[in-house]
């Protein structure tokens, strides 16, 4: 079997960084778009995969990108103030990008091993806990957006 190209790279020292430093291109690095716009067109390609990804395989992802997708159709009808609407519609995204990391995190976990494993536990819990706390801050700004109309 033949051998990937790049698989025999041995590294070296750079006396200034004291860094490794491949004397070939990796595999992985021969992969990706160089530079300019082919590397902006891939890694922007990468993200739609992991968009869908996250959407076909994960229903919390599911769930919440529809929340929030309501929830920034609402921001957009009701008359809050400008910092409001863009705080609330912050918020939304970081629920989106917690639930991605959180996602990414789980896929590792199991690739790694799916015995269980009181550390595999922890890592899911901990992603599950961030999940958690901003979606409490979701709920929390947009009380306090809502108390602003004297809707409440």
């Amino acid at each position: 079997m033949a051998k990937p190209k790049g698989a025999d790279i041995k590294p070296n020292l750079d006396n200034d960084a004291q860094a490794p430093l491949l004397t070939t291109p990796s595999f992985a690095y021969q992969l990706k778009g160089k530079k300019g716009w082919s590397r902006v067109l891939k890694a922007g390609g990468y993200s739609l995969d992991g968009f869908r990804a996250a959407y076909r395989t994960e229903a919390a992802f599911r769930q919440l990108f529809w929340l929030n997708l309501i929830l920034v159709v609402a921001v957009i009808a009701l008359p809050f103030a400008l910092t409001i609407k863009m705080i609330l519609v912050f918020a939304s995204f970081v629920s989106l990008i917690v639930e991605l990391i959180n996602t990414g995190l789980e896929a590792s976990v199991d690739h790694t091993s799916t015995a269980q494993h009181p550390l595999a536990k922890i890592a899911k819990d901990v992603g599950s806990a961030a999940q958690f706390l901003v979606l409490l801050l979701l709920f929390c700004l947009w009380m306090m957006a809502l108390s602003s109309l004297s809707l409440l």
